[in-house]
Parts: C-alpha cells; structure tokens; sequence
C-alpha cells in the first residue's frame, strides 16, 4: 500500500490545520475547539513526519487519554500509510508508561514481569493493610483511603514525601497505610495503575542514563486532550521533551473539566512558559454546529479568565434559535421535554440522535419515569438506569424484607451491606439450617448458635435481625419516603457512604436522595399508599428496562461529564439552575470557571437543536427548592436565544405547551431595605430579609414561614406602604 502523498493528505485541511501539521519543530499548542477537527490534525501530523519527513515511526509516540481513542487513531493512520503505521507508538498514558516501566523495572528493585493489581484488588490490599495496622475498616474506609492514595500518587508524592504534609489524624491514618500498601506492592512485584506513571516518572528522574535513552528514542511527542493530563502526566511529557523539544500538545482550556480527577488546566494554560519558543495555532472552524449555538458557547465561556483565546465559527449558518425554557417544576420539566422529543421524532428525528443532559445523576429519576410513560425508549450512558443503581437495590432489598421476610434473594444481598461482618460462611451455614429445618432465611437468623456460628458472627447476625425486626415495626407506622429514610440512617447506608470521603460516594448518596423523592411523589399520587404497592410500581418500571435492550434507537440520558468528546442533532441541557448547575459545592468552594467550562462542554454538544429548561420549583434531596435560574443563562447572547415560560395550565396529555415570552426584565422595580413588607403576584405578603448585588432579593413569605431568593428584574413584587 503505497504512503499517501502531502498533496493528498494536506487537500482536505482548513488553513490553521494545514500550520498545524506542517509547524514540525519546536514545541507546539494546538488550541482545539470543540467540533474543530482536532484529531484529523493530530493523524495528518503524524502521517506528514513519516511520509514527507522520513520520521522513522517508532520515533513517534502519540498520546491518547482512552483505548478507544488510540484505536481510532492507529486505524486512520493504517488507511493512509499502510503496514508502518504499526510501528507507532499509539498509546494511552498508562500503556506508554508500562513499557517503559517494564524495560526498566529492575532499577527499582521490580522485576519486569510485575503484575497490575485492578482496581477490585487494590482496594482489597488497602484493606488488608489497615487490618495489618489494626486500623477499623469502618471508620477508615478502604476505598476512601485507596482514593487519597490514588491522589497522593497523580502529584507524585511518595509516602515519604506524603507523610510530610499530614494535617489531620485521617491523614496519619492514610500515611501509615500508604506507606506500608506500597511495601506490600513491591514485595508482591506488583504495581497498580498511578504507579505505572509515578514510577515512570521515578526512573526518568533519579536514573540519567534511562532519562537519556527515552529523550532519544521519542523524537516526536504529540498527546491529545492536553488540559486533562494531571501533574505526573504532565511531568512525564515534559521529561520526554527535553532533548528534542518536539512536543506537540492539542486540547483546549475551555473543555477542562476533569479537576475532581486530578487534572490541572495550568498545564495547558502554562505551556508557552514550560516550552520556550512555543508556536500557539487556534482551531476556530467548528464542522459539528449552527453558528446560533457557537455564539451562545462563544458569549458563556468568554466570562472565564482561565483560558486561551479564541472564537468557534462554523459555515453551517445560523440555524434555529437556542430556546431557555422556564417550566413549573422537574415533573411539567420531564413532561416538556418527552412532548418536544416525540415532536422531533415526527420531525424525522431518529432517538439515537437525541439526548438529555443533566449536572447530576439524581436529576435522571424523573427524566426516565416520564420517558416510560411516555412511551420513549431511552438508555442511561455512564451507569445503570436508576433503579438499577447498586446503591438503588440495595434500599429496594430492604424494603422488599420489611414487605416480604421469606424473600431470601434480597435478604442475602443485604445481610452484609453495609458491612457487618456476616461474610459468605456464616450465611452458607445460615442457609443450610434453613434447609434442614424446613423454614425460611430470614427465620433462621433467630438461631445463630444452632446454625454453628461462632461467637463474633452470633452477635453480627443478631443484630442484624433486631434491626430488621425494628424496622418492620416502624414499617406498620410509617409512610413509604419516611421508612426509606429510616431504612438509610439505622443500616448505616449513608453514614457509610460518607466514611468513603470519594466523588462516587457523593454521588450514591445523591441517588439516594432522589430515591426518597421518588417515593414522597408515590405517596403524593397514589390512591392507597402502601409499601407492598410501591414496591410493585418501581418493580414494573425495572422489568421494563429489560425491553429497551433490543431497540437501537434510543434517546440519550447522561451527565455532562459523560458527555464530553460525543454529538447530537439536538439536544436539552435540564436543572439549569443556581445551586444544581453551578452545583452548590462549586458555589462553595470558589469553582465557578470549571462549572462554566461543563455547561461550554454541554452546549457544544449540540449540532442543530438546543434546550435548556429551568424550573420555577424542584423537589430534590428531600426538599422543594425555588432556585433561581443559573447565572450562565444570563450570560448568554440576546440576539440567537429565545426565551420561554410555559404555562401549568397549558398542559394536556403531554400536548404542545402554550408559549408566552413574558421574561422581559422589569425596570420599575422598588427601591427595597431590609425589613420591608411586600406582596408577590403569587406568593402572597411577606418581608425583605435580606439583599444582595446584582438584584437579588430574600423574603419570607408569611403563608408558609419560608425563605425564598428572587430576582427583583423578574420577581412580580410590590412593596407594602
């Protein structure tokens, strides 16, 4: 297969692709924006050094953050020149770092057939480590402990250099375990997935002549999604750089939102000064969106310091508008957005090319619910469907106990979780008593000691039996959302979820949450609430989950964070609220910028359609909150948005919603102090409690006691003389 010629490769390029694979030396950023064709210009590149350089191809070493990417890659790269393509190194960061690691295994006292410990058996080996160092597994949760290690390893921070910096008696805690989780690792000959790059690191660091034959061997050092590389990623690069200085880094600062991850947007943003000389070639032409999707992008991100200049531009036209949509709470959000899905479908839309977006997976309970009545088929990216959350099931097993005691499925699901020491052989033994006496599971946790238990599993499975007997009781006088709650905080559920101190745990409790949200609507709606009844509901909704399988063409539900790298003809961004997006904690803890770079990562995502709802109320972690419609709405541009309020009374059968543009600022608002009495249009008289830049409002309203933010430009409020 002959090697493709530049005149064929560089014809289909735009001009600032063209500079891009053409600047060969020297450092090079390529400031890629989203749809900009960022990995057509790193396959050309890399085609160009070969075929028109003479590069040979194992003196190129490609970077990529995923698997799939890297076979995309070298698939491209096979089509334009053929069986040399091989020879590239085309590879994630932790596969690059383990061949070097295992060339060089020996300077750290590995030997080069070391195993990789997965995630499963690192989190057991943490484990094992606080037992070793008496250390309660729950008060000190090995996974939680894992994730600070894990940390601790992407800033290349040994457990020396860690025990340095201990701040707290958790802290000393994880110290003590790291230090003695690496000395097991390395007695084992085993290394886990942060050491393959921190140890990497290691060797090119403390060993000039491994430094100096990996500087050579890379003449060519080209890595994708550089503003998600973390400091050991980060550090490792700029090693391999260093003799040859051909380090060319593509990404884009505006799509950085993987900080929860480790990754640093100082790398990308702090290139020019790490590489000297550095030529810096922005990518604007966008061959994914309407230019009415661009602008709003191009005005939302355009409030961030933290970021490289540039404007997205696209030949597509304007398209239709960008529409921000007020409804009256998430379910008339959920009931919108399924009557405007089943509009596109009639439009010719295929679901495949329709997706729904939240900030959380919570916000999906309701989404889902609607999309099944309505009859949509749908599927979940980035986790299982609501209800089948392990987190989830494991709440439903409970009930299902407290409803049904003879269920012996969900009582072994929930016999040890969270953990109380009743492992696989006290319930073998539990199970065969059962058998031989002729009564059920649950009967048989009432005789431990006739079962063969010994003394420490006799008293683990009395009290979880007192516990279960506990709550069945509490069962015959409470409502369903109550006895959930009930159920998480005397298992110990979220209690345990929190010992975690990890981002995914966060986000189980969420779901938990939402799942005794779900429950207060069951209890709201349903003509006689009953456990039994509720139960049988949601069960119905997961048996029906089964079916959706077969269909191929399915709207799209996930996370923005999962939705980075993907594209959709249209799509409906939901929540966007303050408090939800940007979330609470990024309020808190000053993270503004990377909440508007996900809302810039969600936009983008759209080809042709673009919604984004916000709800005057939401029921969300056990409350209704009346937020106020997320900041970034604000920002975005006048004249490609159009603005709507959709009336309750408006709704029939999931129809076409009446539209009225009644969101004009208001600019006779009252001058209001502290302690002023007012009337709303709606929520009757109350008082100013307090006021805050930018026209906002707090008032306590005296019908109901509560407190709620409003916008005095929108807010239909009167003061009372």
């Amino acid at each position: 297969m002959p090697v493709a010629s530049p005149e064929t490769y560089l014809a289909n390029l735009n001009p600032a692709q063209r500079e891009a694979v053409l600047h060969t030396e020297g450092p090079l950023l390529v400031i890629a924006g989203a749809g900009s064709g960022k990995t057509r210009v790193l396959t050309h590149r890399v085609a160009h050094l070969i075929s028109a350089l003479g590069v040979k191809p194992n003196e190129i070493l490609a970077i990529t953050f995923t698997n799939k990417a890297a076979g995309e890659m070298r698939e491209r790269l096979t089509s334009m020149l053929g069986p040399v393509a091989r020879a590239i190194w085309i590879l994630t960061f932790h596969s690059a770092c383990g061949r070097i690691l295992r060339a060089e295994a020996e300077r750290l006292g590995y030997r080069s057939n070391f195993t990789i410990y997965d995630s499963a058996d690192q989190v057991r080996l943490v484990k094992q480590c606080l037992e070793e160092l008496d250390k309660d597994p729950k008060r000190f949760v090995p996974r939680g402990i894992h994730a600070q290690i894990s940390n601790a390893k992407n800033l290349l921070l040994t457990p020396a250099l860690y025990a340095e910096r201990v701040a707290s008696f958790y802290d000393q805690t994880v110290a003590e375990v790291y230090a003695l989780y690496q000395k097991r690792l390395h007695d084992s000959n085993a290394v886990d997935f942060d050491d393959m790059l921190m140890l990497t690191v290691e060797v090119l660091e403390r060993f000039p002549e491994a430094r100096a034959r990996w500087q050579k061997a890379f003449r060519y050092v080209l890595v994708d999604e550089y503003q998600d590389t973390n400091h050991a990623q980060y550090r490792f690069l700029q090693i391999l750089g260093e003799h040859h200085h051909n380090v060319c880094a593509v990404g884009d600062p505006d799509q950085s939102i993987y900080a929860f991850r480790g990754a640093d947007i100082r790398n990308i943003l702090e290139f020019e000064r790490d590489f000297p000389e550095t030529r810096t070639i922005a990518l604007e032409q966008n061959y994914r969106s309407t230019n009415a999707i661009l602008e709003s992008a191009n005005a939302v991100i355009a409030r961030n310091s933290e970021r490289k200049e540039k404007r997205l531009w696209s030949e597509l036209g304007d398209g239709d508008p960008v529409r921000v949509v007020e409804v009256e709470d998430e379910n008339a959000e959920a009931r919108y957005v399924a009557s405007q899905i089943a509009a596109l479908v009639e439009e010719g839309y295929s679901g495949s090319e329709i997706a729904i977006f939240y900030r959380m997976n919570a916000q999906s309970r309701q989404i889902e619910q609607t999309l099944r009545l309505s009859q949509i088929d749908y599927q979940v990216i980035g986790g299982p469907r609501f209800y089948e959350r392990a987190e989830v099931k494991d709440a439903i097993a409970y009930l299902q106990v407290l409803d049904n005691p003879t269920d012996a499925i969900s009582l072994l699901r929930i016999a040890n979780r969270p953990r109380r020491a009743i492992g696989d052989t006290t319930l073998s033994r539990l199970i065969a008593y059962a058998e031989a006496h002729g009564i059920s599971l649950h009967a048989a946790l009432g005789h431990p000691e006739e079962a063969g238990l010994a003394k420490p599993a006799v008293k683990a499975v009395t009290g979880l039996k007192n516990l279960l007997d506990s709550l069945r009781s509490a069962a015959q006088e409470l409502e369903v959302p109550e006895l959930i709650q009930e159920v998480l905080d005397r298992t110990g559920t979220v209690e345990a979820y929190e010992a975690e101190r990890t981002i995914e745990a966060r986000g189980r409790i969420e779901n938990l949450e939402a799942f005794v949200d779900g429950a207060r609507e069951y209890q709201q709606q349903a003509q006689e609430p009953t456990l039994g009844s509720y139960l049988q509901e949601i069960s119905l909704f997961s048996a029906q989950d089964e079916l959706d399988d077969v269909e191929v063409s399915n709207v799209t539900l996930m996370t923005i964070h999962n939705a980075k790298g993907l594209e959709f003809r249209a799509v409906f961004i939901v929540g966007v609220e303050e408090e939800i997006f940007p979330s609470s904690r990024s309020i808190e803890e000053q993270g503004i910028e990377e909440e508007r770079r996900l809302f810039y990562v969600g936009i983008t995502r759209a080809e042709e359609r673009l919604v984004l709802t916000h709800a005057s109320s939401r029921l969300l972690w056990g409350r209704t909150t009346h937020n106020l419609p997320s900041r970034f709405l604000d920002e975005l541009p006048s004249g490609q948005v159009e603005r709507e309020r959709l009336r309750a009374a408006s709704w029939r059968n999931y129809g076409t919603p009446a539209q009225t543009r009644d969101l004009q600022p208001k600019t006779d608002h009252p001058a209001l102090s502290t302690g002023d009495s007012v009337r709303h249009g709606t929520l009757g008289e109350g008082v100013v409690t307090r006021l805050e830049a930018g026209g906002l409002v707090t008032v306590r309203f005296a019908a109901d006691g509560s407190e709620r933010k409003l916008m005095l430009d929108y807010a239909p409020l009167e003061k009372i003389a």
